[in-house]
């Protein structure tokens, strides 16, 4: 089978990449170094641990697998977090991407599906955003996004590169099946905190009830994970065409506010969720949602899983299997 090579595999939206990817006929290389992923996530293929950075590592895991393309997850991605230390963010979201395309050219390979954000259009004016809305990011993780897609553009241009940049709006949701989920330390993602909020009886601090939205809380155009994953192996499927760089918008184009959210949240699980007001986030635009329009007509792209139910219902499901297994696991290492 064909091989492609994920970095950041073990992450979120990475894994679920891979079992999209070992569906559609490819064995996924996953490349992490785990400080944000977990190697129990890697089931579709082998694990390479090494860094973004570490190009001889690269260069040698290339070399073994021979992959003929790339899907690169590999990032570090919390927005505050990014404004409190971008020079984190710019090592190893810029530099580090800088290096595995140098590894690439060094071994032959010419074909990248990159993650992408819409963190790169700031706080757009237009709603729905086009792909060619004004890029004008307001926190370093969104900065980092769009210099990356600037280099891919400039590498297609002058090495031959075919690239695609996949900017996507809220990943949210879990495997159907169950098998992998989002589990992020810290985690940041208000539908895993709004379930941990339900189920553990805790107040939800709500960052930020003052934006000129209809009721005052951020809008975000809520893309199931799995829909994503099944979008890169579309994009991977196309990179023989032409060099050059395309980009996508990957969303629904329908806004979901926080506390329609947290409605929905409490219709699915039937559970009481508190609410107490906070203070914004930095970098947080008011309004994100998606024209992905582009995405369905030339890649043939239509999200099937991206209603706020499923989304609400994958995600409960998933942690609700993680926390058994976490208590069976706890029971086990105490038997005697």
């Amino acid at each position: 089978m064909p091989t492609v090579l994920v970095t950041g595999g073990a992450g979120y939206i990475g894994s679920h990449a891979c079992k999209a990817l070992a569906s559609a006929g490819y064995t996924p290389i996953t490349y992490d170094n785990l400080s944000r992923g977990f190697a129990h996530a890697v089931k579709w293929g082998p694990l390479e641990t090494g860094d973004l950075l570490d190009r001889a590592r690269l260069e040698a895991v290339i070399e073994r697998h021979r992959p003929e393309a790339v899907m690169h997850f590999a990032a570090v991605a919390y927005v505050g977090e990014s404004t409190a230390d971008p020079a984190l963010y710019y090592r190893n979201n810029l530099a580090g991407t800088l290096t595995l395309l140098d590894a690439m050219r060094a071994r032959g390979v010419d074909r990248l599906v990159f993650s992408s954000s819409c963190t790169i259009f700031g706080a757009s004016a237009a709603c729905p955003i086009s792909e060619d809305a004004p890029k004008v990011p307001i926190s370093p993780y969104g900065a980092t996004k769009l210099f990356v897609e600037h280099v891919l553009g400039d590498y297609a241009a002058a090495y031959g590169l075919r690239a695609v940049a996949m900017r996507y709006f809220n990943a949210a949701g879990a495997d159907p099946a169950g098998e992998i989920g989002e589990d992020h330390d810290p985690e940041t993602h208000l539908i895993p905190l709004v379930l941990d909020a339900a189920a553990n009886g805790r107040p939800l601090t709500l960052n930020g009830t003052d934006y000129e939205t209809p009721d005052g809380t951020c809008v975000r155009d809520y893309v199931h994970v799995t829909d994503l994953a099944a979008a890169h192996v579309l994009a991977c499927k196309g990179l023989d065409r032409a060099p050059g760089l395309a980009a996508y918008n990957l969303g629904t184009g329908v806004g979901l506010s926080n506390l329609q959210i947290i409605e929905a949240a409490r219709r699915r699980t039937k559970l009481t969720i508190e609410v107490v007001p906070g203070p914004r986030r930095a970098g947080d635009p008011p309004v994100l949602t998606a024209d992905p329009s582009r995405a369905t007509h030339e890649l043939g792209w239509t999200p099937t899983l991206s209603n706020v139910e499923t989304i609400i219902d994958t995600a409960w499901r998933w942690r609700q299997h993680r926390l058994a297994g976490a208590r069976q696991g706890a029971r086990e290492r105490a038997a005697p």
